[in-house]
């Protein structure tokens, strides 16, 4: 089978990539042609564990080709994926669904023969009606079916989760089109994948209903671990506690200084959004999105109350800047929240992130990059962990102690555990879980200075 996939972002490379592994022809196309320069030449435009090594793979055994050349890789198509951003509209917090009405004109013009249409961007209720009605509008002679097929790829584990994912989820009527979609997906159902059918408008439901779950999760247990600072309960023992309940699950029960990236923000943002227009608001999710913004925002000030109630002065080192381990993305990442709040407050930030320096260069003016951990932490105030890349689960404490200040850490994502941070000097600040100091912080800090 042949495959057009439209866009080489996050979604379309990582899903044509896979899909010629299982030994599909795929040809991806963007309008970029330094991008396609760059990916001929083997430079990825984003970082994803093994994805440059499975684009390598497409390219030698000639499954995989890239190309700006949108109607020929249409022609040959036996189905289109429409895989480009659907980002939040500027002021109303609506996806902006140009770029894909924009795919779904070009594709109409090139259609030759039977071909699937497929709606792999995240988009609202109704899209895939209107895309319809646009190729119809713009070729009334083709013969297509659009089918919605939203992908559900976790950044830092994408590989994985295209080859080996929890379900598909396919929405059409057409039996033909539902023929076409098994027979590209095979290898999965081979491996006893469950496979959803159902109509295309609950599909593109199911996509944004999973992503404000899991973003409720996370607000959820992080509202919880404010109780627990407060009344000296440990978050991650009330996380286990609820995770082992069946009916609840463990997964997206960490704790921490809010979500951010691609997906959770924008697609909450666009379920409020929808939900209104058709009178029926989810006030529940509302309410997350307002937890979440206030929550990253609060983070900034649990610095400064760590660092003994002003910062005005002090150099603070800051490990992880990306919204999560394993990837470049810094889009809503908390620590666009916190850096900026914190040298407003007179701070000079010193931050690494293994992956993430160069997106966050442009967003992050006046910090300063250093090359490693350790760089960032000489003669600072306090470190301060706020992406828990796994470099950053095994520092050595002696080492930490000799290039800091004052032993202080502020780990907004629970990696250390606080007695033993006690037991090595430190003054230590998690999140809802009790200290464990064998003397208050603000002796240990007067013992410090």
């Amino acid at each position: 089978m042949r495959i057009a996939m439209i866009g080489t972002g996050y979604v379309g490379l990582v899903s044509g990539a896979c899909f010629a592994k299982f030994g599909v022809e795929v040809t991806c196309v963007d309008k970029d042609e330094s991008k396609i320069e760059k990916l001929t030449r083997g430079e990825m435009p984003i970082y994803e564990p093994g994805l440059d090594a499975l684009v390598s793979d497409g390219f030698e055994n000639g499954r995989l080709t890239v190309t700006t050349d949108l109607p020929s890789a249409v022609r040959l198509a036996d189905a289109v994926f429409i895989a480009v951003g659907t980002p939040s509209r500027r002021g109303d917090g609506h996806a902006d669904l140009s770029y894909v009405y924009a795919a779904a004109k070009e594709i109409a013009e090139s259609l030759e023969g039977y071909t699937v249409i497929v709606t792999k961007s995240t988009v609202p209720v109704g899209t895939g009606a209107e895309v319809d009605r646009i190729i119809r509008e713009t070729c009334p002679d083709a013969d297509f079916d659009v089918v919605s097929n939203p992908e559900f790829l976790r950044e830092g584990a994408a590989i994985e989760d295209f080859m080996r994912p929890d379900r598909v989820v396919i929405g059409t009527d057409s039996t033909v089109a539902r023929d076409v979609m098994r027979m590209l997906y095979r290898p999965l159902y081979l491996m006893e994948t469950p496979m959803l059918f159902t109509q295309r408008e609950t599909a593109e439901l199911i996509k944004y209903a999973t992503n404000a779950f899991l973003a409720t999760k996370i607000t959820f247990i992080n509202e919880i671990s404010d109780i627990c600072d407060k009344v000296g309960a440990n978050v991650q023992d009330v996380a286990r506690g609820i995770g082992l309940d069946g009916r609840i699950g463990r997964k997206f029960l960490h704790a921490g200084p809010g979500y951010g990236g691609s997906c959770f923000p924008k697609d909450t943002l666009a379920l409020v959004q929808t939900a209104r227009d058709v009178g029926a608001p989810f006030t529940i999710v509302e309410s997350v999105v307002e937890a979440n913004n206030k929550r990253k925002k609060a983070m900034a000030e649990r610095v400064v109350a760590a660092c003994g109630g002003s910062v005005d002065g002090a150099t603070l080192a800051v490990l992880g800047v990306t919204f999560k381990p394993n990837t470049d993305d810094m889009r809503e990442a908390p620590s666009l929240d916190i850096i900026p709040a914190l040298m407003e407050a007179g701070a000079t930030v010193r931050a690494y992130d293994p992956e993430g320096t160069k997106e966050a260069t442009p967003l992050l003016p006046g910090v300063v990059w250093c090359a490693n951990a350790y760089e960032t932490m000489e003669g600072a105030s306090a470190v301060i962990i706020i992406t828990e890349w796994d470099e950053f689960r095994m520092l050595d404490l002696t080492r930490m102690r000799s290039l800091l200040r004052q032993p202080l850490m502020i780990d907004f994502r629970n990696i250390y555990n606080p007695e033993e941070m006690a037991a090595d000097g430190f003054v230590y600040h998690s999140i809802g879980r009790p200290g464990g100091l064998p003397v208050s912080a603000e002796k240990v800090l007067e013992q410090a200075k």
